[in-house]
């Protein structure tokens, strides 16, 4: 295809393109050592996913006899596919680019990281056993345990953050991050893999539902889309860094769509209920009900006005 115009501007393009990239180092890589492949990464996931609910994800028509075969192939590919990013995770928090020294290290390091990561794993599926319960006794549209580990976004984000967290503790950057946001772009669900989550967690619909790092959430909590749990004084940035600074949330917690809690003082006691767009940054004791000033809708017909009654607190989608 003849682009005559297009050809004469090729030299001077990559000339001004190249400059710009030299001027904005925050905005490159040259000469630094590897990152962790963002594909692979993902792809770690699914062999995760398919450790945690065997059958559901990838190979289905299992018998209880192929499954130590099935299992085993599993967790040598994870600790093929973790390796990788985790040691180039560790040169990056050591800096230890051409450092051989530091690299063998870093490697060695991976090494145990991914073992324990693997020996975690039957803790976290035990946790994830408990959510599914979760999911299907809070939600009267589920038809089966089946149709909530196949299709619940809810779900799906809070396993995969009990993975990322799992790795968050041991230390590792930047890996637990890029599982929790590629759980984020598929569910709309965002939450930092170090959140704290208890057993029996139910995430509902969830779209938009925001969890900050150092968020703590009770045991059998149900949390609604469009809730955030964040922080205060976000302008400060950098200056918070290793600061408690997101709410605690106390078992049996209800917590109604597009309820904002913020900061790091603020606690919600057990079995209370936070009603939908409440914005709170004070602490509520347990067995409270918060909800806001309740709307009053008004018609009019010709000459008259009549008010409704107030909208209850309790619903179900």
């Amino acid at each position: 295809m003849s682009r005559p115009a297009l050809d004469e501007r090729l030299d001077a393009a990559t000339k001004t393109l190249v400059e710009s990239i030299r001027q904005s180092p925050k905005l490159h890589r040259l000469g630094e050592g590897f990152l962790p492949n963002r594909e692979t990464v993902h792809q770690s996931v699914a062999t995760m996913l398919q450790l945690v609910f065997p059958g559901y994800f990838g190979r289905q028509g299992l018998t209880d006899a192929e499954l130590p075969y099935h299992v085993g192939g599993l967790v040598n590919r994870l600790m093929d596919e973790l390796f990788e990013p985790v040691r180039y995770c560790l040169r990056f928090r050591e800096h230890a680019g051409d450092c051989e020294e530091t690299a063998q290290r870093c490697d060695a390091e991976a090494e145990r990281v991914v073992a324990v990561f693997v020996d975690r794993l039957p803790a976290v599926r035990a946790l994830c056993a408990k959510d599914v319960d979760a999911h299907f006794a809070g939600d009267p549209a589920a038809g089966s345990t089946e149709e909530i580990i196949f299709s619940y976004p809810g779900l799906l984000a809070v396993t995969v953050q009990r993975l990322a967290h799992e790795l968050y503790k041991l230390d590792v950057p930047l890996l637990p991050r890029i599982m929790t946001e590629f759980a984020h772009a598929r569910t709309g669900i965002d939450i930092h893999p170090g959140a704290s989550l208890g057993e029996a967690l139910f995430i509902d619909h969830g779209t938009g539902v925001v969890v900050g790092e150092t968020c703590v959430i009770g045991q059998r909590c149900k949390i609604y889309q469009g809730v955030t749990l964040g922080a205060l004084a976000p302008a400060k940035g950098q200056e918070l860094r290793g600061v408690r600074r997101h709410p605690r949330i106390g078992d049996d917690v209800v917590l109604y769509a597009g309820a904002t809690i913020l900061g790091g003082e603020t606690e919600i006691g057990d079995r209370s209920t936070v009603g939908g767009n409440v914005f709170l940054t004070q602490s509520v004791p347990p067995d409270t009900r918060v909800v806001a000033e309740a709307p009053r809708l008004k018609y009019r017909n010709g000459q008259t006005t009549r008010e409704s009654e107030t909208v209850p607190l309790d619903f179900q989608i």
